[in-house]
């Protein structure tokens, strides 16, 4: 008995040791990533070192911005701030400055987001592809090559332009950042998210829907997307129809996939029950949490058409591999204006951006239609 207690007394004090030992390792794992630029961080930037220098220059690159949106003061000051909070000084100095990341991360996105220096490009397959099985030692003929092709949407600029007084400005309890964000939000998002579901791409985004690149029966072909018609020529009234839709989109796109209808085609989708009397619709359960219909999450967009003869009101797919919007690395910039009309300063504010579908397998759409 003696040598057992002598092992597990041995085992007990090894396993004191190795606690004592993790712990230190997780102290100085956490004070790491408290410096760094993980999730719980200390910084939003990537690196090693303490992000509190970089941080101070932002806030301080903030005041100086809502400075001289009041008076115009400073400019060559402002434009060395920019640099010392890691803001893109690669366009032209004299297109104005950066707005800053508070209130550019307000304006609200759809799909995938990158971002690009200049026009974009990115090599994508067409699909043709083949290959097989073969024995160990067997003979490998050459197999069929994918077809290339080139995804390179070009650059559009929005803007807007919002106008004040100057007095309303000099008013020290006007919240000129919060004034700014609103104007920007009310003609950014609203025209995006017009150009992101029926932009032509003609001096602005190529949109999700174009009924000429559209092909029956949810069959695919590289720059045409599927639909399943809704089996009636100008009603929704078919819950077997979603079934279909959802089960066109392949099983990877299906895993995450969203549908994507207006409010008023929501109305109508909430309404529909199954053979049980159960609704298709289920509300989110958690705070925050999306709708679902047929278990996937249903996205609200008021861009996309309402139920009529021939509209494509519907749409399933995995949006973040569909469809990518491409961010111009000068983000949005702002010119003052106090000039054009006296007692009054015009801002003048840009963003160039490009944006299409560069996945056409991975959407699909329903029809409002027979066939």
């Amino acid at each position: 008995m003696s040598e057992t207690s002598a092992v597990i007394e041995e085992i007990g004090n090894a396993v004191t040791k190795f606690k004592a030992d993790y712990g230190k390792r997780l102290d100085e794992i956490e004070k790491y990533v408290g410096r760094a630029g993980f999730p719980g961080g200390g910084s939003s930037l990537s690196g090693f070192g303490d992000g509190s220098d970089t941080q101070a220059a932002i806030n301080q690159h903030k005041d100086k911005f809502l400075a001289w949106a009041r008076k115009g003061t400073d400019p060559d000051g402002l434009r060395s701030l920019e640099v010392q909070a890691n803001l893109s000084t690669l366009s032209d100095p004299d297109g104005g400055y950066l707005v800053p990341v508070e209130i550019e991360k307000n304006i609200e996105r759809l799909a995938r987001i990158v971002t690009a220096k200049g026009e974009y490009t990115k090599p994508l397959s067409k699909g043709g592809a083949t290959g097989g099985w073969v024995a160990e030692k067997a003979s490998r003929p050459e197999t069929d090559t994918p077809e290339l092709t080139l995804f390179s949407p070009p650059m559009n600029e929005i803007y807007a332009m919002p106008s004040t007084t100057q007095k309303l400005l000099d008013m020290s309890d006007f919240d000129v950042a919060a004034w700014l964000l609103e104007e920007i939000n009310d003609v950014f998002v609203t025209t995006e998210g017009t150009g992101f579901i029926t932009g032509n791409g003609v001096g602005q985004v190529k949109g999700i829907i174009d009924s000429a690149l559209m092909v029956a029966n949810a069959s695919w072909e590289y720059g045409k997307t599927g639909y399943i018609a809704g089996g009636h020529a100008s009603l929704l009234n078919s819950a077997d129809k979603l079934v279909d839709l959802q089960h066109a989109l392949k099983p990877v796109y299906r895993q995450n996939g969203t549908w994507l209808m207006n409010d008023t085609t929501f109305s109508v989708i909430r309404k529909f029950k199954d053979g049980d009397g159960n609704y298709l619709w289920r509300p989110g359960l958690l705070e925050n949490a999306p709708d679902t219909l047929l278990g996937k999450p249903i996205a609200i967009e008021d861009n996309m058409p309402d139920i009529g003869a021939g509209a494509y009101p519907i749409a399933f797919g995995d949006f973040k591999r569909a469809y990518t919007i491409v961010d111009h690395v000068s983000g949005t910039r702002l010119l003052r204006d106090p000039y054009t009309t006296k007692g009054f300063v015009n801002f003048y504010v840009t963003k160039r951006l490009a944006a299409g579908i560069s996945n056409y397998e991975a959407v699909k759409f329903l029809k409002i239609a027979t066939s």
